[in-house]
């Protein structure tokens, strides 16, 4: 019988997140310059910023190329960004060897067919609600919020929050 997606939370350690349709819209604005613009939230921001700090893995595994987003990711912590990325199972297993850790103990956050396999992988498969049918398939969870408006927040906040350390870490923070 396998667990419920509240249960899986309370092992959880390690979150992996992809960035187009996951940390973005999904959407891209062309610059006059041929650059390619996303729109990242600042909540989602902030859970992965609460989370380095209390001591979980936070890794980026995206398909997508972009230095914008590497530094923003960069300045959140956020040590591990795997970009141009065509076999995420490939890098999932390497991040698992490089840092000694169990697939048991991570959340995997896609929303399209390149996140398909490497989900299957996570005990914690989750995605956006506005991932394709084919990854919330396979999803343990569901987002009630869209890419890019707070989804990675979302479950970020529900694992700490199960595991009793959201409100740990908002205390130790503004005392």
């Amino acid at each position: 019988m396998s667990k419920h997606f509240k249960e899986i939370m309370n092992d959880i350690t390690t979150f992996i997140l992809d960035v187009d349709g996951v940390l973005t819209d999904g959407s891209v604005h062309v610059a006059q310059d041929g650059n390619l613009l996303r729109v990242m939230s600042i909540r989602d921001g902030y859970a992965i910023k609460a989370a380095i700090e209390h001591g979980y893995n936070v890794f980026i595994i995206s398909g997508g190329n972009n230095e914008g987003v590497r530094i923003r990711l960069q300045n959140l912590g956020v040590k591990d960004i795997h970009m141009s990325v065509s076999n995420k199972v490939e890098v999932f297993d390497q991040l698992l060897a490089k840092y000694n850790l169990n697939a048991e103990n991570v959340m995997y956050m896609g929303d399209d067919i390149p996140d398909y396999h490497v989900m299957q992988k996570a005990a914690l498969p989750t995605c956006p609600q506005d991932a394709v049918p084919e990854v919330k398939s396979v999803a343990k969870y569901i987002s009630h919020v869209n890419g890019g408006k707070g989804a990675v927040r979302e479950v970020i906040e529900q694992v700490m929050k199960t595991q009793q350390k959201w409100f740990q870490h908002f205390d130790a923070k503004y005392d």
